[in-house]
């Protein structure tokens, strides 16, 4: 399906066009509003996960983090085995006829405890994994733009929105497939070992920021 945009007339032209209609002059339209548009859509997330870098990034983790992996599961067995019977006897605390909430409070807050320092544990040995990840992303990221632009020009496209906002379209407009093949050209395999000291894109932006915060002479303050 295609969009056509029409010319938009402002009232205060209306007395002069009508003027030049009486007086066989032609008036026609300005070519950038006669022309077509195309409109597309893209789902950025669902191009980047399909996408052959990062579905072999995926496999090849598996074998890289094989250790870091096989660390967080043996942890997370032994911390759901330890966290079981805790979790058994507080339900059966809590439906007693008469159930002890001082004792019950207790039981939950070491329960707690326990969830939130497993947590913390398995994300500290999966930080390289999910650093590999984010690395991978990054560098598909990079291209997306390109990517876009490159379907958006092959298929005659004007105007490329997020699929987030779209609430109805023909299959004509998504350029999913278009721009996934793009950038599997563009990005054909991504490295899933970041360099000594990478950090993810976001967490580069609040060091600069916070450098730069430091650097910043003090404000001058007024004597009396």
């Amino acid at each position: 399906m295609k969009i056509m945009l029409k010319p938009v007339i402002a009232a205060g032209l209306a007395p002069m066009l009508a003027f030049a209609a009486l007086s066989s002059v032609a008036v026609s339209a300005p070519a950038f509003a006669q022309a077509e548009q195309k409109i597309g859509f893209v789902n950025v997330p669902a191009v980047v996960v399909n996408s052959t870098a990062y579905q072999t990034a995926q496999t090849q983790r598996q074998t890289t983090y094989a250790a870091q992996l096989a660390q967080a599961e043996t942890r997370r067995v032994a911390l759901q085995t330890q966290l079981d019977p805790m979790v058994a006897a507080f339900n059966a605390a809590r439906q007693a006829a008469n159930p002890d909430n001082a004792a019950l409070q207790q039981q939950a807050i070491q329960i707690q405890g326990l969830q939130q320092q497993g947590q913390a544990e398995l994300q500290q040995m999966l930080a390289p994994v999910a650093l590999s990840q984010a690395y991978v992303e990054e560098q598909l990221q990079d291209q997306l733009a390109t990517a876009i632009q490159n379907a958006a020009r092959a298929q005659g496209v004007t105007l490329v929105l997020n699929s987030e906002v779209i609430l109805h379209a023909e299959a004509a407009h998504n350029l999913n497939e278009a721009v996934l093949a793009q950038l599997n050209t563009l990005v054909p395999s991504a490295q899933i070992v970041p360099p000594t000291g990478w950090v993810p894109r976001e967490m580069r932006a609040e060091q600069e920021a916070a450098a730069q915060a430091a650097a910043a002479p003090a404000p001058a303050t007024s004597g009396r």
